[in-house]
């Protein structure tokens, strides 16, 4: 809870504070990566500061984070706190390091807003702000850490790759089993994912995450990987092709060994769904690999409730895990799959060419709907789920990469 005074304090400077947050983010990311330079080498993704994405997302988070502090005095945004936590733990992210954060954004704050407008009082309360955030995001990771029976420094373990699927052009599956299969690994949720760190050629250790896109049960776990290719931007910039993937594309084979965090994520099939709740299940392009761990887990389950399937695409021949996605629709006794593509095979159903379109599909009653893929793609569907009377409250959702979407929410 932020104090009183410290509340009216960050109430009258939020405005200017959040005019002028994504230059604060900037200097800061250059300010704590000039001082460590570890941090962008071994750490944090590279492309996405080079596109400016993690500095919106971080700008987004803390005004929101001050924003609900102020509006919702006895509350706390746990929904956003759980999403980031989930994040850091999947990276392994230690408490020590909120200390080098808040080294270098309170840096970044005096040097943009002016030590006139950074009083004592206006620092002071933004502290408040920062450390609530900090010591709540450490105590859900703590958690979090606990729950899988390792450390921040224990994150990561050795797995071997027992198996190489090429799905499409663009997108490879890697099946893994741990090294060393003595040792129990954490469980895991259909839906979450797994961060990945691999060294580059410049040495720099790298991680992204992947969804893991098989349902729980199975010795061998599976991500299925997308070739992340740059691309121009219509403001003449232009995005690099993904350092990761491109790596595991091109060099890890059957045999060689990847570390993998524990599963993360809290885009999950909720504990309290029971076989009566209807489910919708809606992607696009790689966004399929967590649905599929769903749609896998409701098949074996034996789920008796109505199940929709979505997803959207840019031809047959680019849907990856399509065969498993219609198989595991199939062995459901009341399912139904809608494969929306831009340039579909002859013969494909004029009404599902093009973009996804709900308003087409009859959606039940209760229907619980879990979506992921680009964020244009799920915030379409998530207004035409609302029009179609699903609750807010039931639409739950995953980002690939920095949650721009929450942050701005």
């Amino acid at each position: 809870m932020l104090s009183q005074q410290s509340a009216a304090t960050v109430r009258a400077t939020l405005p200017v504070v959040g005019a002028a947050i994504g230059e604060i983010t900037e200097r800061f990311y250059g300010g704590m990566f000039a001082a460590r330079p570890e941090l962008l080498r071994d750490l944090f993704n590279r492309g996405n500061q080079a596109a400016g994405t993690q500095s919106r997302a971080l700008a987004g988070s803390i005004a929101a984070f001050a924003t609900y502090l102020v509006d919702h005095p006895d509350e706390r945004p746990d929904v956003m706190l759980g999403r980031i936590a989930h994040k850091h733990a999947s990276l392994g992210i230690a408490p020590e390091q909120y200390e080098i954060v808040h080294e270098h954004l309170f840096a970044a704050i005096v040097e943009v807003l002016g030590a006139d407008v950074v009083t004592a009082e206006v620092a002071a309360a933004w502290d408040e702000v920062y450390w609530l955030m900090a010591h709540a995001l450490v105590a859900i990771e703590a958690r979090l850490y606990a729950e899988h029976g390792v450390t921040p420094a224990g994150t990561f373990r050795q797995w071997r790759v027992v198996g190489r699927v090429e799905e499409t052009p663009d997108v490879v599956t890697f099946q893994l089993r741990p090294e060393d299969e003595t040792v129990p690994v954490p469980a895991f949720r259909p839906g979450q994912y797994v961060s990945v760190q691999v060294e580059l050629a410049d040495g720099a250790r790298q991680i992204r995450q992947y969804s893991l896109s098989r349902a729980p049960g199975s010795p061998v776990r599976q991500i299925s990987v997308k070739r992340v290719r740059g691309a121009a931007g219509a403001d003449g910039t232009a995005t690099p092709d993904g350092e990761v993937s491109r790596h595991l594309h091109a060099y890890v084979r059957e045999g060689d060994l990847l570390r993998v965090s524990a599963p993360h994520g809290d885009l999950v099939l909720g504990d309290d769904l029971d076989d009566d709740t209807p489910v919708l299940l809606a992607s696009a392009g790689i966004g399929v690999t967590p649905m599929m761990a769903m749609l896998e887990h409701l098949a074996a389950a034996g789920h008796r409730a109505p199940v929709t399937v979505v997803h959207a695409d840019h031809s047959p021949a680019r849907h990856a895990l399509r065969a498993d996605h219609e198989a595991y629709t199939d062995k459901l006794r009341d399912a139904a799959a809608y494969f929306f593509y831009e340039h579909p095979e002859a013969g494909h159903p004029a009404e599902l060419t093009g973009r996804a379109d709900l308003s087409r599909i009859t959606i039940p009653a209760g229907t619980r709907a879990y979506l992921c893929g680009p964020l244009p793609f799920m915030r379409a569907v998530h207004g035409q789920l609302i029009e179609g009377g699903v609750a807010p409250r039931d639409i739950h959702y995953e980002v690939f990469g920095p949650d721009l979407w929450l942050a701005a929410a």
